[in-house]
C-alpha cells in the first residue's frame, strides 16, 4: 500500500470520526482503509489507532503521525497548486468551513469566487465555531467564516479578515399574509420577545450565546419551547407551528417568499455581531487561498456580503 495513500486515509478517519464514513469519503471497502491503517502502524512500528467496537479515538503516537499526515497532504496541495497555476488562474482546492448561520453568505463567496476562477474548486462545509478553529490549527481547514468575539487576539493563531456585521431579527407569523416578500416589521424589545414560545438553536452553538447573553441584558433570561444544532429547523417550525424565532439577517433569505411571516428588528439591547473570515496566520497560504482572501477584501464582495446580511432579506 502506497505510504501516502494510507496517511491520506488516516486523515479522513480524524475527519469522520467513522470507520465506515471514512471509507466512503476515500472511495474504498471499510476492509481495505482498515488493512491500509494496520499496514501504516507495521511502517512506523506503533500502534495508531485505537480500536473498539467502534472508532475510539487515536494513540498519543498516533495523534503525532496524523499531525504530519495533515502536514504532508497540506504541503503536497501546496505544491501541486504551484505547479498546476498561474499567478491570475489559481487551479486547486480550497476547503472551508462556516457556521451555520453564516452560511447563506458562505456559500454565495464560494460560488461567487468560483465564477471569478473556474479551476478553483471550494468546499463549503456547516461547522460549529470550535469545530472551525481546531480545523484552521490542524490543516483540516483552509478558511472558515465565523465569531470574531470568540478569539484571544493576543494569543490565537489565527488572522481576522472582516466580513459583515450580524443583526439579530424575531421571526414570527404575520397577522395577516404580506402582498409581498417576507416583511420586515417594527422593531421589538428583546425583553418583549422573551415572553412569546422560542425555537432557538441549542446551548452548543455559538449563535445561542449571543442570544442568551441579549435576553439577559434585558432582564429576562429564556427557556425555549424548541431547540435545534440546525438553522433550517429554527425556519421550518415557525413555519409548521406557534413559535417565533431569532434569527441573523443572513438568513432572512431562506424566508424571502414566505408571505406569512415578518421579521421584526431585536433592539433595547442593540446586539451587533462581527463575522469574519479566519485563516492560519503562520502556515504558507494555498494558491487557491491567496486568491480567496484578496476577492474577500475587495470592496465589491464587501459590499455584497453587507448587502445580504443587514435589514433587507432580499
Amino acid at each position: 500500500m502506497n505510504l501516502f495513500v494510507s496517511l491520506k486515509y488516516l486523515v479522513a478517519l480524524d475527519d469522520h470520526k467513522h470507520f465506515g464514513r471514512a471509507a466512503l469519503a476515500c472511495h474504498v471497502t471499510q476492509p481495505a482503509l482498515s488493512n491500509a491503517l494496520r499496514a501504516l502502524e507495521e511502517n512506523f512500528g506503533c500502534s495508531i489507532v485505537k480500536r473498539g467496537r467502534n472508532f475510539a479515538g487515536f494513540t498519543d503516537e498516533g495523534e503525532r503521525v496524523l499531525r504530519s499526515a495533515r502536514q504532508i497532504l497540506h504541503e503536497h496541495e501546496l505544491l501541486q497548486q504551484d505547479l498546476a497555476s498561474r499567478i491570475d488562474e489559481p487551479k486547486g482546492h480550497l476547503l472551508m468551513g462556516a457556521v451555520p448561520t453564516a452560511m447563506p453568505i458562505a456559500a454565495r463567496f464560494v460560488a461567487l469566487l468560483q465564477a471569478r476562477h473556474p479551476d478553483l474548486r471550494p468546499t463549503l462545509r456547516s461547522m460549529s465555531s470550535v469545530e472551525i478553529e481546531t480545523g484552521l490549527e490542524n490543516l483540516a481547514l483552509e478558511l472558515g467564516l465565523g465569531y470574531t468575539e470568540r478569539l484571544d487576539h493576543s494569543r490565537s493563531p489565527l488572522r481576522v479578515v472582516p466580513q459583515y456585521t450580524e443583526h439579530y431579527f424575531l421571526l414570527r407569523r404575520a397577522a395577516a399574509p404580506s402582498e409581498g416578500v417576507l416583511r420586515i416589521g417594527p422593531s421589538i424589545r428583546w425583553s418583549e420577545a422573551a415572553r412569546l414560545p422560542l425555537c432557538l438553536l441549542s446551548a452548543e452553538m455559538h449563535h445561542r450565546s449571543i442570544v442568551d447573553r441579549a435576553f439577559a441584558a434585558a432582564g429576562t433570561p429564556v427557556c425555549p419551547v424548541i431547540e435545534s444544532n440546525s438553522t433550517v429547523t429554527l425556519l421550518t417550525s415557525v413555519l409548521a407551528g406557534e413559535v417565533c424565532s431569532v434569527l441573523p439577517g443572513a438568513l432572512l433569505g431562506a424566508a424571502r417568499g414566505e408571505r406569512t411571516l415578518e421579521a421584526l428588528p431585536l433592539v433595547e439591547p442593540p446586539v451587533q455581531v462581527p463575522i469574519s473570515l479566519l485563516v492560519h496566520s503562520s502556515n504558507r497560504p494555498s494558491r487557491t487561498l491567496e486568491a480567496a482572501l484578496a476577492f474577500a477584501e475587495s470592496a465589491e464582495w464587501l459590499a455584497e456580503a453587507a448587502r445580504h446580511s443587514g435589514l433587507n432579506p432580499g
